[in-house]
């Protein structure tokens, strides 16, 4: 059974930084692409960042620069460093792994809170 387990939330001033991470059993980060999601209250769950098996990585506008998506295979964990964070960054981030072959594997964690404020 594949399991995501997020850590790293937390509460943190306007232009701090946080590190979050996205700890995966049950099989290897290295064969799905794997990316962080974000809902903040009242809206749509929103793709942040994502990084597939050949570690290509995209990033919504709003991010770009000020985030980066890694993935330690060796750890099988990925990881989202946030600098330079916005009160607009307030939100519950989710971690997700899919991939494809004769069928489709999706799996989510749990969510962490990620709340920028003063």
């Amino acid at each position: 059974q594949v399991q995501l387990v997020e850590s790293g939330g937390g509460l943190v001033q306007p232009g701090g930084s946080l590190r979050l991470s996205c700890a995966v059993s049950g099989s290897f980060v290295s064969i799905y692409t794997m990316g962080w999601y974000r809902q903040a209250p009242g809206k749509q769950r929103e793709l942040v960042a994502a990084i597939t098996s050949g570690g290509s990585t995209n990033y919504a506008a709003s991010v770009k620069v000020r985030f980066t998506i890694s993935r330690d295979n060796a750890k099988n964990t990925m990881y989202l460093q946030m600098n330079s964070l916005k009160p607009e960054d307030t939100a519950v981030y989710y971690c997700n792994a899919v991939r494809e072959d004769l069928r489709r594997y999706d799996y989510w964690g749990q969510g962490t809170q990620v709340t920028v404020s003063s």
